[in-house]
Parts: structure tokens; C-alpha cells; sequence
């Protein structure tokens, strides 16, 4: 790993120049500035990995010189140096964003450990950046988690293969716009990916949207429309929330599916397409197939090569990676200075489950970075179903429970049991008004709701 450079931004000269002798002698390389304005124009000049500020300057404070540094591009690492009596400034100045503080007089080998740890962590972190854009720029997907890592070389496997339907299944939010991209994008990148939601078009309107219809083929067809299989020819269709496909159009799409021939509405001529299909459903389509609801000669025609997103609850590993992606995404497309998850406020998102999948993830960092931006996001900012959603509501243990304990199960079926009876307390006492119940457990009424559903109580009990 390569040796730090290092800007000494001081106006103790005495200090600076041991300071530079002590760090040159451990082969960084340091430059040094006795004032805020040629300090600033130094780490213009040579952007360097680690800057040392002192809190007072002679022309502005250290607070100034950091908030302008703060708003650099790429601003260095910043270890702030406060004399005797000024901790709680540094501490407010790692607040604001310096990475770390150290107070007069200080230890030099202290220092030099914090310069190295800091300066370790910014490469590595640095490192990660760069492998998640370039994973990014090969799939448009982030992850390192095992389900991930599994989902992704099925995807490069499928992608790449001469397979002509694909069938995916998974939660709302999970992600199945992007899987698609990246199978089509590793076929065949610059050819049409062409893409439709089932479920927002009007029946009577989706076959002309997918085939096309001649002129005159129905009230206010004026002109020939071409329809969307005939636009992805050569490429890619995806079919999003195809359970919600009407029956009558769901044999058309078989017929064009076994034989890559279709006819516009109205139309005599069948057209030829030479294209892949892709299906996405957040249903069990197998199951409403054997119910009627789904044609079954269409669901085997799909399932050709089947692949199941799983939920962000099923790989939380990703969670980090995928927020740290977020915050950077959502501060450039605010304009703002991204936020700053503290490590407890971290830890709380990838406790929460998450139904709402990685969208649910995407919104509500958004909405942290536009209440809150450039600040640090500590437990208390964050959505009251995440506060909650790992904390246990504390109950008295009663002799009846000891006796469970010692005669049932596992702790964490001792404590589901007791969860289950502090939310129908809770229900019985608001005369089952989930709203006043949820107020009264101090959660929201969402989150009670995915408790009950949880813990397989409906109310009934009471």
C-alpha cells in the first residue's frame, strides 16, 4: 500500500517543521501551509490523501477551512488538530466531517497510527467503489452476498446462452427491471431492449401495444402502429407483471412465442420477430396456473429458464454496499452533499426485513437525503418501522413464564410468544383500533401490522 501524502495546515511553525520531519522520515511525503487560504490552495494544487488542520488559523477558523474542503469532489482525509480544553470542537468537527481528531500535545507516534489508519481505510474504501462501478457498469447490480454472487453468474450463464424465454420470479422492489437489463445487456448491449408493464395498460389496448394494429383496425387508429414486439426485433422484450396478462391475450402470446410469427390487429400479413423474451411476475405463477388463472401451456413456455430474485431479506449482506451506493447515487441527483449513516443507524437497517424489497431501501435513503442532507443520520431520523423494528417491548416475567421457559422451545420462541401478548394487550385495551394500539407500542401502524402478519395473529384472539 502506498505512503500517504500529507498537507500540515498550521501556524506553528516549530510544530510543522518536526511534523514534517517525523513524517518524512516514515517516507510519506509532506507539504505544509501556516494558513487557511494557501492551505486551501496547496490541497488545490496537489490534492493530497491526508490534510492535518488546526482548529485556529490566523485568517479563519478551522471549521471554515474544513467545510470548504468538505465540499471538494473528492476532499482528503481530515484529522483535526485542537489544543488542550478544544475536544468538543474536534469532536463537532468530526461531526461536520473530518475523519478524525487529535489534541496538543499529542504523542507522534499517535499520530502517525492515525494518519496510516485513515489513510488504509480511504484506499480500501476507495478500492470497494471502484469494484462496485465496475460491477456496475458489467450487470447494473450491486452485491457481494452469496445470493447474490449465485444470482449473478446464473444471469452472466443465461445471458449469454441461446435460451429465447426467461421466466423471473420475485418480490415487488426486488429488482427485476434490472435483472433483465443485465441479461439483455451481456447478449447483446447495443441491440433494442424494449419494455412493458402488463399491469398498467387497459386490456382492450394491449394487444395493439404488443402487436401492433393496422389502420383503421379500431376507433381512432388513424395511422399503422407498430407494436412492441415488432420494436425489440432483434433484441430484448420484457413483459413486466405478466400474471396480469389477460387470458385471451396470453394464447396470442403463446402462438408468437412457438413460432416467432405474429399479426397486427387488423392485419392479414404475419410478421416475423427473432427475439428474446423476458417475463417478470412478483406471483406465483405455477401455482395460478394449476388454479386456472394463469394459462399452464404459457407458464412451461416461460419457465423455459426460470431464475428467483430473492428478497433484500434474503441477502442482507448487500445492505451496506447497497446503501453506501444509494447515498452517493441520491446525493448526485439532489445536488447535496451525501449523508452520513452512523454505524448504529447502519445496523438498524440491516436488522429491519424489509417487504418493500431494495425499492423500500432506495426510498427511504432518499428521503434521508433530502430532509437531511449532508448530515449525519443517527438512530432517532429514521423511519419509525426501522426504529422498531428489532427492539423487543420488555414485559414483566411472570412465574407462568418461567414455567414456559423451562417446558418450551427457544429463547427466540419465548420471545416471539411474548411479543404476540404485548401486541394483543395492546389491541384489547384500544378495543382492537390498531391505530391507537400501534401508538400505544410506540410503532406505526405499518409496522404492527407486519408484526401481527409475522407472528400469524389476526385480531381474532381477542
Amino acid at each position: 500500500m502506498r505512503k500517504p501524502t500529507v498537507l500540515i495546515i498550521d501556524d506553528e511553525k516549530n510544530l510543522v517543521s518536526s511534523l514534517m520531519f517525523s513524517l518524512e522520515e516514515e517516507e510519506m511525503t509532506v507539504f505544509a501551509a501556516y494558513d487557511g487560504k494557501s492551505g486551501l490552495a496547496e490541497i488545490e494544487k496537489r490534492t493530497p490523501d491526508v490534510v492535518l488542520l488546526d482548529l485556529k488559523l490566523p485568517d479563519q477558523s478551522g471549521f471554515e477551512v474544513l467545510d470548504q474542503v468538505q465540499a471538494l469532489p473528492a476532499p482528503p482525509v481530515t484529522i483535526m488538530i485542537s489544543a488542550h480544553g478544544d475536544t468538543r470542537a474536534a469532536v463537532e468537527a468530526v461531526k461536520k466531517g473530518a475523519q478524525d481528531y487529535i489534541t496538543k500535545p499529542f504523542d507522534l507516534d499517535e499520530l502517525i497510527l492515525l494518519i496510516q489508519r485513515n489513510h488504509k481505510h480511504r484506499q480500501l474504501t476507495e478500492e470497494v467503489a471502484y469494484r462496485r462501478e465496475r460491477e456496475s457498469e458489467v450487470h447494473g447490480l450491486v452485491g457481494h452476498s452469496l445470493a447474490m454472487q449465485k444470482l449473478l453468474d446464473q444471469v452472466e450463464r443465461i445471458g449469454k446462452s441461446s435460451a429465447r424465454t426467461i421466466l423471473l420470479q420475485g418480490p415487488s422492489g426486488s429488482g427485476k427491471t434490472l435483472i433483465a437489463k443485465a441479461l439483455h445487456a451481456t447478449k447483446d448491449k447495443a441491440a433494442p431492449f424494449v419494455s412493458v408493464n402488463c399491469a398498467s395498460l387497459p386490456e382492450n389496448l394491449l394487444e395493439a401495444e404488443l402487436f401492433g394494429a393496422e389502420k383503421g383496425a379500431y376507433t381512432g387508429a388513424d395511422k399503422r402502429r407498430t407494436g412492441l414486439v415488432e420494436l425489440a426485433n432483434g433484441g430484448t422484450l420484457f413483459l413486466d407483471e405478466i400474471g396480469e396478462l389477460p387470458l385471451t391475450l396470453q394464447a396470442k402470446l403463446l402462438t408468437f412465442l412457438e413460432t416467432h410469427r405474429f399479426r397486427a390487429v387488423g392485419g392479414q400479413k404475419e410478421i416475423d420477430a427473432d427475439l428474446r423474451v423476458i417475463a417478470a411476475s412478483n406471483r406465483d405463477l405455477q401455482t395460478e396456473a394449476q388454479a386456472g388463472t394463469f394459462r399452464e401451456d404459457l407458464f412451461y413456455r416461460l419457465n423455459v429458464m426460470p431464475l428467483t430474485i430473492p428478497s433484500l431479506a434474503e441477502r442482507k449482506d448487500d445492505i451496506p454496499v447497497l446503501t453506501s451506493n444509494f447515498v452517493t447515487e441520491l446525493a448526485t441527483q439532489e445536488g447535496c452533499k451525501p449523508i452520513r449513516l452512523t454505524p448504529e443507524a447502519l445496523t438498524k437497517l440491516c436488522n429491519y426485513d424489509w417487504p418493500g424489497n431494495i425499492r423500500e431501501l432506495r426510498n427511504t435513503i432518499e428521503r434521508l437525503t433530502i430532509l437531511h442532507a449532508g448530515e449525519s443520520i443517527s438512530v432517532d431520523r429514521l423511519p419509525p418501522e426501522i426504529i422498531g423494528s428489532s427492539d423487543q417491548m420488555p414485559l414483566p416475567v411472570t412465574e407462568k413464564d418461567s414455567a414456559s421457559n423451562e417446558s418450551h422451545g427457544s429463547l427466540t420462541s419465548e420471545i416471539a410468544k411474548r411479543e404476540a401478548q404485548c401486541i394483543l394487550d395492546a389491541l384489547a385495551q384500544s378495543n382492537g383500533r390498531k391505530g391507537e394500539a400501534a401508538n400505544s407500542l410506540g410503532i406505526s401502524r405499518h409496522a404492527l401490522k407486519r408484526r401481527m402478519q409475522k407472528l400469524g395473529l389476526t385480531g381474532d384472539e381477542l
